[in-house]
Parts: structure tokens; C-alpha cells; sequence
């Protein structure tokens, strides 16, 4: 499809006008997007960490937009996902190093003693010297000629999208075929064959961790592409939304727990002289896996995995085009 030709609704279906693939990730594509460059002065001003996690998270739903709909939208080059990749990659620094210092702060240091905590509390200011580097990088991408082409690019294309011909057909008859392979490749993820015990005995770098942890960046990926189509499914869809969410922040927290031990390991602090603080991050990443045996077991089940696919193939409505694809209470998480 020519640039600047909007795909056309064509006959009602159920009474309803059509809703094309092409209007959708219009849609969702502008909303994600928008949800990104709102933040920017907040960032750069650098008063609330929360303005840096919704702007991070808004990079990585729009990542996900863009390859959902990568045969439907025909961007230009300079508003490409490789562009949000590297523009994640500096947000994703400057936030890794926020999350460690708060989770230090918060959850570790009050458990531990007077002795250790002096020992975190050098741990801590070290990480606090190392911010301010990353954030200079961060301040210099969000200004850089590149940032400035990648929001020059998306406002062309919004004010005048291109699309490939598939953007012409009813999103109802294709969102099994958006989600299905999707469902799939989490299935077949050998994480689920990987016991909780096996984990928890074994090094931080270990290659079962390493493997859980791909799981964990998959399950983002699924319930951020999900979420889009919420609209078109019912209670049962939105359950399994809450159940990826659910066992991504669980994965998430063990591995920040993993991630802190590497740090530690790695000079930040003599973990040998820190048991305490050891005992306490052992027993949160024993609780955030603490239901990770039962989960995996119902996902290696013929019946539950049969009922996902036929969940997936059986959408219950179509909406008109809406004013927000965004449900804003998991738009920032």
C-alpha cells in the first residue's frame, strides 16, 4: 500500500464497520509511541525514577508493537526497532542502576547487621558514583541527531502511514495467526522442564539460570503482545495475561537477586564477609520461586496447553475502533 493511504474499512461485520489490521497498529503504534516521548523531560529533569521506568517500559511495549506488526507497518529506517533497541539499552542502564541501589537500600540493608550494613552501605555509594556516567550517556542519546530522526520519523509516518496489503483485512480473522506462534514458542521453552530445587543449588551464573531468565524476557514479550488484543478476548484471556504477568515478576525478582550476587562477587562488596546478607537473598529467591514447581507442571499438561491454543482461536468480539488500545493501570508496568 502507497505511502500516505490509510487502510479502508470495508463491509460490516456483525453490524459493526471493519476493523482492519492496518487501523490497529495505527493505533496502538501512535498510543505506544506517544507514551514514550511524554516522558522525555521528565527523564531528563531526573527528580522521580518512575519517570524513567514508564518511559523504559513504553520503548519496550512500542519494541513489541513494531514486531508484532512488522508485515502491516512500513516505517522509515530511522523509527525501526533496531533504533528502540538501542535507545532501551541506555534507558535500561540508567534504570538497572537505580532498581539495585533502591533494592539494596530497601530489602537488604535493614535485615542485615550494624557490621554488615556498613559493608552494603560502601557497596551502595560505589554504585551511586557509577550513575552519574550513565546518565550523561542516557541525557546525550535523548538529544543526539538520532533521537531527534527517530521522533521525525514517527510523526511522518503517523501523520502519513504505509502500509504492506495485508493492513487491508479484518484484524478478527488474523489475531490467531498474530498469537498462536507466539503461545507456542512459550511453550516450547525448555525452561519449563527446569525444577526450582535445581536452581537454587547451583552457581548464579549457571546455565539453568541463564535459561529461566530467557523465560523470564519471553513472558514479557508474550503478556506486552497479548495485552494489545485484550478488547478481542474475554475473562479467560485476561487470567492468562495475570498468570505471565505474575510468574515474569517472580522470575524478574530472582533475577535481580542473581544479578546482585554477581555484582558482589565481582568486587562491589566481600561477599564472604557478608552471611548475613547472603541467608536473606537465598530466602527471597527461595519465596519468588516458591510456586515456580507447581506453574511449570500445569504448562507441561496436554489439557492446559489444548486450552490455550483453543482459547487463542476463538476471540469473542470485535470492537470498533476504540479512542485508547491502552488499558493505562498495565499501560506503565
Amino acid at each position: 500500500m502507497k505511502k500516505g493511504q490509510k487502510s479502508e474499512a470495508a463491509t460490516p461485520e456483525n453490524g459493526q464497520k471493519k476493523l482492519t489490521l492496518g487501523d490497529y497498529a495505527h493505533q496502538v503504534i501512535g498510543e505506544h509511541y506517544s507514551a514514550v516521548i511524554q516522558e522525555e523531560e521528565s527523564v531528563l529533569a531526573d527528580h522521580q525514577p518512575e519517570h524513567l521506568h514508564h518511559m523504559r517500559v513504553g520503548t519496550r511495549r512500542l519494541r513489541t508493537a513494531l514486531q508484532v506488526f512488522r508485515s502491516v507497518a512500513n516505517l522509515p529506517k530511522a523509527a525501526r526497532e533496531t533504533r528502540l533497541r538501542d535507545l532501551a539499552r541506555v534507558l535500561g542502564e540508567v534504570r538497572d542502576l537505580d532498581v539495585q541501589i533502591a533494592i539494596l537500600k530497601q530489602d537488604y540493608l535493614p535485615q542485615i547487621s550494624p557490621s554488615e550494613q556498613a559493608l552494603l552501605e560502601k557497596a551502595i555509594a560505589d554504585l551511586q558514583k557509577r550513575r552519574p556516567k550513565v546518565f550523561k550517556k542516557m541525557k546525550s542519546a535523548l538529544r543526539s541527531d538520532r533521537y531527534s530522526a527517530l521522533r521525525q520519523g514517527y510523526t511522518d509516518w503517523m501523520a502519513q502511514p504505509s502500509y504492506g496489503a495485508i493492513a487491508e483485512l479484518s484484524i478478527l480473522s488474523l489475531l490467531p495467526d498474530l498469537l498462536t506462534p507466539l503461545l507456542s514458542e512459550l511453550l516450547l521453552h525448555p525452561g519449563w522442564l527446569i525444577s526450582a530445587q535445581l536452581v537454587l543449588n547451583q552457581q548464579t551464573d549457571s546455565e539453568n539460570a541463564l535459561v529461566l531468565h530467557d523465560l523470564r524476557k519471553l513472558c514479557k514479550h508474550v503478556r506486552y503482545e497479548a495485552e494489545f488484543f485484550t478488547s478481542f478476548y474475554g475473562k479467560d484471556f485476561q487470567k492468562w495475561i495475570k498468570e505471565i504477568k505474575g510468574l515474569q515478576e517472580n522470575l524478574g525478582t530472582f533475577q535481580d537477586t542473581q544479578v546482585l550476587l554477581d555484582l558482589l562477587s565481582q568486587g562491589l562488596a566481600p561477599l564472604e564477609q557478608l552471611p548475613e546478607l547472603q541467608a536473606v537473598i537465598q530466602k527471597k529467591q527461595a519465596l519468588a520461586l516458591s510456586n515456580w514447581d507447581a506453574l511449570r507442571q500445569k504448562y507441561l499438561k496436554s489439557d492446559y496447553r489444548y486450552h490455550l491454543h483453543q482459547m487463542l482461536l476463538q476471540p469473542t468480539s470485535i470492537a470498533p475502533l476504540l479512542k485508547s488500545a491502552i488499558d493505562p493501570s498495565i499501560a506503565q508496568n
